[in-house]
């Protein structure tokens, strides 16, 4: 069956980075776009990156443009995302999702695979 497993999250200072990965299994990784989302508690899922099946498109919020990197490694079914200079409304819990879609896209309903999430908090 089909699994995102993310892991790498943590509580880290601001100003600080951490990188998430997040392995796939039981589907053809490397035909599906990936992306990170994002849930702040009291706070609806939101988009965080985006990057095509290929690798060579790559989309961010505005809110992590700038700090966040998205990457993959097809020969390894797994994704990153890089996240530097680290705030405290960067603290949520950080999912990675896999989308047939032929192009990137940014809402959760175009996604159809979604892993458990990994807890991310920055401290002031």
């Amino acid at each position: 069956q089909v699994q995102l497993v993310e892991s790498g999250g943590g509580l880290v200072q601001t100003g600080g980075s951490l990188r998430l990965s997040c392995a796939a299994s039981g589907y053809t990784f490397s035909t599906y776009n990936m992306g990170w989302f994002r849930q702040a508690p009291g706070k609806e899922r939101e988009f965080v990156a985006a990057i095509s099946w290929g690798g060579g498109n790559t989309m961010y919020a505005d809110s992590v443009k700038g700090r966040f990197t998205i990457s993959r490694d097809n020969a390894k079914n797994t994704v990153y995302l890089q996240m530097n200079s680290l705030k405290p409304e960067d603290t949520a819990v950080y999912y990675c999702a896999a989308s047939r879609h032929t192009i990137v896209v940014i809402t959760t309903q175009e996604y159809d695979y979604w892993g458990q999430g990994t807890q991310v908090t920055v401290s002031s």
